[in-house]
């Protein structure tokens, strides 16, 4: 297991963080996959309720992924830096901010899952089964968040093949649960949406505590990770300072596009089929997209470790090389997937109107690749640093400012159609790109990473050493 390293990072080592982080993104969207296939061969219904669960749930998690997020800057930046000690105490840390944010959201969840539900404007006909599945799938939460702190571990750590087993491990158990348990095969007993319910539980538990034991045993996380109550008081501050933007950035994102659905639900003409294509053609662009998330986690490790290691000048260049070749790469790819966009579609959306909608989506996506796939990389990059700050005022100036007013405006008064919100979102980002490229050459978002120095004196770590 590879721990450190401050020397020239080349386009192997890109790689070789690169494609399991990419497989690991597909295999989690096959586990949301398959629940909405499964359910939608039970009951239309119950497809429904869970896409409206899953969105809640995410909604939910973002301040526990924010604060991860934040100790993966940190942990990369202490490994970087030789300090493994720091970066073991880190999960400690974690670990505790973990149970109280779990035990604050699961019981909010459950105290205020109807509240949650009207300010959702769920649909009275699948109301009371989306409050009932979301009540009986609250203990996700919590694991949940250990399987995102697990992998977050094991990518500062640049272990990142073991996430990868750990998902395929979920995906594995969730299919065979699902159609067992949901649809009856398999021998097993028929529960239906219960069904579907126990298969998401047993399967993210199952990746949590694999990854959980894999990390113990390979010495990422022991008896030292729960660092005296003076060390913790001086290191949850940086956490905070990371992951308060991060979460921000996220929430103004997510409120961004219920928003944008709004805004398309009630355009002049066919606003139903409109959302119905822009849903369809975001399920299809979150496939076609995730290599590029891949590329922002890869920025984020490796420049976390520059940092950490005092090597400012080396963050900057590799940050730089590898938003360039996830640019080109996925342009490349994209100018290759435009004359497939008609099959695309014609094999995702089954009904003719919504088609040409959610291929014009598609279609306004695939001409800003080099825009979004920057903004992405260079989220990657801030994030590594600990300079959340400058992803979230990119995102949300890209965002509030820009793509919904215009939106509205392009939709409702010029175009009055869907086109007009899609070219909208178009010039976004490429006004998120800009802002994200202003921030990288001029302003010194190196300078947010922790001072290793000052830090170990005070804690009393040592530079390669574990004590």
């Amino acid at each position: 297991m590879q721990r450190g390293g401050s020397g020239h990072i080349t386009g192997r080592e890109i790689w070789s963080l690169t494609w399991p982080q990419a497989l690991t993104m597909f295999f989690q969207f096959m586990v949301g996959f398959t629940d909405v296939v499964v359910a939608g061969r039970i009951h239309p219904h119950l497809q429904g309720a869970i896409g409206i669960i899953t969105q809640c749930q995410f909604l939910m998690l973002v301040l526990g992924i924010a604060l991860i997020n934040g100790g993966l800057a940190a942990m990369s930046q202490a490994v970087g830096a030789g300090l493994h000690l720091r970066a073991e105490r880190y999960v400690g840390l974690l670990i505790k901010a973990g149970v109280v944010f779990s035990v604050l959201t699961t019981a909010g969840g459950y105290f205020f899952a109807e509240h949650l539900m009207r300010f959702l404007h769920v649909p009275e006909e699948i109301f009371d089964l989306t409050l009932k599945l979301w009540k009986l799938l609250l203990p996700v939460l919590p694991t949940g968040y250990l399987a995102f702190l697990a992998a977050a571990v094991f990518r500062a750590h640049k272990i990142v093949r073991v996430p990868l087993i750990s998902i395929i491990l979920v995906c594995a158990v969730n299919a065979v649960a699902d159609m067992g348990l949901g649809l009856g095969m398999f021998g097993m007993p028929r529960l239906d949406a219960d069904g579907i319910v126990v298969s998401t539980i047993v399967s993210v538990s199952c990746g949590a505590l694999f990854s959980l034991a894999v990390m113990v045993r390979a010495g990422l996380a022991g008896r030292r990770s729960f660092a005296p109550a003076r060390w913790e008081k001086r290191a949850f501050p940086y956490i905070l300072k990371v992951a308060l933007p991060a979460g921000g950035s996220q929430f103004c994102w997510q409120l961004g596009y219920m928003v944008l659905f709004m805004i398309t639900g009630t355009l002049p003409r066919d606003g139903v089929v409109a959302v119905n294509g822009l849903t369809d053609g975001m399920r299809v662009e979150a496939l076609l997209f995730l290599p590029a998330m891949a590329f922002s986690f890869t920025a984020s490790i490796l420049v976390g470790h520059c940092l950490g290691a005092g090597n400012a000048e080396e963050a900057k260049r590799v940050g730089l090389r590898i938003a360039g070749t996830a640019a080109l790469s996925m342009s490349l790819i994209a100018l290759c997937l435009y004359p497939l966009l008609p099959y695309v579609t014609a094999f995702t959306v089954p009904d003719l109107s919504v088609r040409k909608v959610a291929a014009d989506y598609i279609l306004y996506n695939l001409l800003g690749t080099p825009f979004s796939v920057t903004s992405v990389v260079m989220s990657g990059i801030f994030s590594g640093a600990g300079a959340t700050i400058y992803s979230m005022v990119s995102f949300s100036a890209g965002t509030w400012l820009v793509r919904l007013p215009l939106a509205w405006y392009m939709g409702h008064i010029i175009r009055q159609e869907a086109s007009g919100i899609f070219l909208a979102m178009l010039v976004s980002q490429v006004v998120q790109s800009t802002l994200c490229l202003y921030f990288f050459f001029r302003r010194d978002w190196r300078g947010f990473a922790s001072t290793a120095g000052r830090f170990a004196r005070f804690s009393g770590e040592h530079k390669g050493r574990n004590t």
